[in-house]
């Protein structure tokens, strides 16, 4: 795919971890603070999703070279 479009999708991803890591150390929802309980949040946890399910591929990409 686009390399511009690999790195959108691994900053968003990063962004999403380092949420996650807020909820699970501090009890802080950077995301939820910032847009609040509606349609946006949920929209943005989506995104985030979305791009995990896209970063899978990174493992086809790099098992076919690394494994062979």
């Amino acid at each position: 795919m686009s390399k511009t479009l690999d790195i959108v999708v691994l900053t968003i991803s990063i962004i999403g971890a380092l949420n996650w890591g807020l909820i699970g150390f501090f009890n802080f929802n950077l995301v939820q603070f910032i847009f609040g309980l509606g349609l946006i949040t949920r929209i943005i946890y989506a995104v985030v999703g979305l791009s995990a399910l896209y970063l899978l591929t990174f493992y086809a990409k790099t098992g076919r070279s690394s494994f062979e």
